[in-house]
């Protein structure tokens, strides 16, 4: 009967959990250990050191802790229980972020969803232990919470289903809810709230609980977030300028591909978590990881004004601006350079050309309400969705980056599918940038800025504007931008070929 035991697959749980649903992300125990590694090994033998989850789910950040702990202090407390009792109740809190969830870490911290029952591997004297859950309501002001952002429409519903306004983030004093100083904030905590908008879009919301951490000032904290954050995101730019100025930051661990972290869930844009050490000031690490293999390089986050993702791009990026100051950024168009929304199609009348998802029609004049100064000019317009939106690279770690690259004529506009580059009053020179655009070099720099889904303006950036009056070649941008043999092979080995004006899919 042993040998059935010892032979029979028995995974854990929380692993199983983890693999479930794209809605909550669920932390596996392996990534949990990986962020608990980053603190100092000398507090799991500290009898004093306090413990916060406030953004629980599963537990497995509890749990993990409880069993360093169990380990570590068994010195300090040889008598089992009497060691329980103490981390338990002295050392290890959580705010679950729902009700469901606050059953499901208790079960995983306790061994019982109730830590009063004959069941706890503790017991307390109420239901909750040191796990809590708060119902509580948004509050609303002009269609928003005014805590989290949260739609009104979308979140005030009936009393009787989830209201996702989290306790952690809806309180203005967030050291009032334990009454206690922590000495490790760790967590995963949710990613965003659906707005109500077109196409599901959503607020992110995960900086709040980053941003509130910070305030309760402990010695170490530890979170993972996804990593749109280094160069993009709706409503990020403060929270991204905050980050890259902070100086706490010691550690920063990336991964480009989230199933690395969390397998079977497609997060584009990848993940990272950080290590914050409230007692540190000075150059961030920053890992790289691919594949399981690491990639590190100390620097200073405030270099640029997003944070450059590839430690070997960052010689090949600095090369390019100590040699220009002028860049494609400074004329990329908005999100929507003539007005026209995803949905418009063509009216079939008009002395206007309208290119959108599904070809070319006429169009009014009337119709476009922004960029007119653009209509009789040559564009060259890039789709606003990368090329690897719903794919990643391919087997090679290749990217080609832009998906469709196009020259407009006079009097041809676009849909918000798409954004203008630059204008030229000559065909030749909007061919020529088209041309440009589609070499490995541009898209490269393109890139490292590009890291989700979407191109705009910003991911132009590093981009620079040359000489449109010629044509270039990669060799030729090579040698401008003073590469080195290693840095035009790291280029080479991340960029797919690309003809100009091709548009297919493979």
């Amino acid at each position: 009967m042993s040998s059935l035991f010892e032979s029979t697959y028995n995974p854990d749980v929380l692993s199983c959990i983890a693999n479930l649903s794209n809605d909550e992300v669920f932390t596996p125990p392996e990534l949990a250990n990986k962020m608990l590694d980053m603190l100092p090994q000398e507090i799991w033998s500290d009898p004093k050191a306090t413990f916060l989850d406030p953004a629980c789910k599963s537990g497995v950040f509890l749990r993990e802790i409880a069993k360093r702990l169990i380990e570590g202090l068994e010195n300090e407390y040889p008598d089992l229980q009497e060691r329980l009792d103490h981390i338990y109740k002295k050392q290890i809190f959580g705010i679950a972020i729902t009700e469901l969830t606050s059953l499901l870490s208790r079960r995983s911290l306790y061994c019982s969803k109730y830590p009063n029952s004959k069941y706890s591997v503790v017991h307390f004297d109420g239901p909750e232990g040191n796990v809590e859950y708060k119902r509580l309501h948004h509050t609303w002001d002009n269609g928003r919470c005014v805590w989290c952002g949260a739609s009104q429409k979308e979140y005030d519903r009936d009393e009787a289903l989830e209201q996702y306004a989290y306790e952690f983030i809806h309180l203005e004093k967030p050291e009032e809810l334990f009454h206690m100083k922590f000495d490790v904030i760790i967590g995963n905590p949710p990613y965003q709230l659906s707005d109500g908008g077109n196409n599901a879009s959503a607020l992110p919301i995960y900086q709040k609980f980053v941003e509130q951490a910070k305030k309760l000032n402990p010695r170490f904290l530890v979170m993972i977030t996804p990593s749109r954050w280094f160069s993009g995101g709706r409503g990020l730019d403060s929270y991204r300028a905050s980050m890259l100025n902070d100086r706490r930051i010691r550690k920063l661990v990336d991964y480009e591909d989230a199933n690395e972290c969390f397998p079977g869930v497609d997060m584009s844009g990848g993940v990272s978590y950080f290590l914050w050490k409230r007692d540190y000031s000075g150059n961030c690490t920053v890992v790289n990881m691919k594949n399981g293999k690491a990639d590190s390089l100390t620097r200073d986050l405030r270099r640029y004004d997003i944070l450059i993702r590839s430690n070997r791009a960052i010689p090949i990026v600095d090369k390019v601006t100590a040699r220009t100051n002028k860049f494609l950024s400074a004329y990329v168009s908005s999100q929507r350079p003539f007005g026209l929304r995803t949905y418009a199609k063509p009216s079939g009348r008009g002395d206007l050309t309208l290119r959108w998802r599904n070809g070319k029609g006429p169009i009014e004049r009337s119709e476009v309400t922004v960029g007119g100064e653009w209509i009789d000019k040559w564009k060259v317009i890039v789709s606003r969705v990368v090329y690897e939106h719903a794919g990643g690279t391919d087997a090679q770690g290749k990217r080609r980056v832009l998906s469709i690259l196009e020259v407009l004529g006079p009097k041809e506009v676009c849909t918000e599918t798409y954004i203008v580059v630059k204008t030229f009053s000559s065909e030749a020179e909007a061919r020529n940038c088209m041309e440009y655009l589609a070499l490995k070099f541009p898209r490269f720099l393109i890139s490292q800025v590009a890291s989700a889904q979407m191109v705009n303006k910003k991911s132009f950036a590093f981009v620079p504007d040359v000489d449109f009056t010629k044509s270039w070649t990669d060799e030729e941008l090579y040698n401008e931008y003073g590469l080195d043999k290693c840095e035009i092979d790291y280029i080479e080995s991340h960029v797919k070929e690309m003809n100009p004006g091709d548009q297919d899919v493979d």
